[in-house]
């Protein structure tokens, strides 16, 4: 059986269970526990996932959505709640000299981390152990909210600021995930719960921007620090859901990563030749689920399988499916990575 994963976007569990995503979601003990056995409910009565009688557990960052926004907060970015969306980061646009001031936040004292610290001390103390993380965002998308669009004529004008950001962001998120995994043993399943099909320690760096770039950018500029927090926190991996994964596969092999995602569009032949020793996890579009036959999702998802060409080290998911896709979909999805045959 080839091991699959779904989350779905907050309108679904919104608008379909009545689950609110405002700020108690992720910072309150127990709205997180309730809702987190909740969703944990839903997902084996509907689809077959998971445990049938799910009990409380100390859960510190939930599993079942994806949407990170704890280190840009940490930065003193501005952070908006919604009922229905996953929260979103307001880019500061810092000027050249606020970001030149920029260091790694004192992460202890600091909203979020510690609103949540203050709740893994009561949980640990109450349950024994943790469970969750917290998604830690990437290096250059928190660079975006520190600095706004600039940033982008900032890698090709400002190299000396853009490496300042760069390293300030990555050594936050050093420091943040090796505190957040002394705690709960994972870091990273809060970006992409597949990580569990390969190792749950695996620290999964969000590259959602990366895509905006070119690989000549990305070398020069980026690369760097990937390799830094693939020290700092292995094993490594990457989370690209941009449809051009093959262009970077070169660069991100030099950081030993177990573990890609492989964003929807990408050419996953090529991905495939070029990460002999990396799990793919291959991305369905989430649009198309909503939007496709089943007969569609199959033929997507078999194809998908069938382009990596590999029996092993290789899953499927579809993350943020929104509200009004077809139950049928994703049981499909689920049935090819179940029966699936290879040639």
């Amino acid at each position: 059986m080839i091991p699959a994963e779904i989350i779905f976007n907050p309108t679904w569990w919104c608008r379909n269970y009545g689950i609110s995503f405002e700020q108690p979601f992720y910072l309150d003990a127990a709205t997180r526990i309730e809702n987190d056995v909740l969703m944990r409910r839903v997902l084996h009565e509907r689809f077959g996932m998971g445990e049938p009688d799910p009990q409380p557990r100390p859960v510190i960052g939930s599993m079942y959505v994806a949407g990170g926004f704890v280190v840009p907060a940490l930065f003193g970015v501005e952070v908006r709640f919604a009922a229905d969306q996953a929260p979103w980061p307001v880019a500061k646009c810092l000027s050249r000299d606020e970001a030149m001031a920029l260091t790694a936040p004192d992460f202890e004292n600091l909203w979020p981390m510690k609103q949540l610290i203050a709740d893994m001390d009561v949980l640990e103390k109450e349950y024994g152990c943790l469970v969750g993380d917290v998604d830690l965002d990437g290096v250059l998308n928190t660079a975006l909210q520190l600095r706004g669009e600039q940033f982008f004529v900032d890698l090709v004008e400002d190299p000396e600021l853009a490496d300042h950001v760069c390293g300030v962001v990555a050594e936050a998120q050093a420091r943040v995930g090796a505190y957040v995994q002394s705690r709960t043993g994972t870091n990273s399943i809060s970006v992409n719960r597949s990580i569990v099909n390969v190792d749950p320690r695996i620290y999964l760096h969000g590259n959602c921007t990366v895509q905006m770039v070119s690989p000549a950018s990305y070398r020069r500029s980026l690369l760097k620090w990937e390799l830094y927090l693939a020290e700092k926190l292995a094993p490594y991996g990457i989370h690209h859901c941009g449809n051009n994964l093959q262009r970077f596969t070169a660069d991100y092999a030099k950081t030993n990563l177990i573990f890609a995602d492989v964003g929807w569009g990408s050419d996953v032949a090529a991905v495939s030749t070029a990460l002999t020793d990396t799990f793919l996890n291959l991305r369905l579009s989430p649009v198309r689920m909503l939007q496709c036959s089943a007969a569609e999702v199959r033929q997507d998802a078999e194809g998908l399988l069938a382009a990596c060409g590999r029996k092993e080290k290789v899953g499927l998911c579809c993350i943020n499916m929104d509200h009004g896709t077809p139950d049928e979909n994703v049981l499909t999805l689920l049935e090819v990575a179940r029966d699936f045959a290879f040639p």
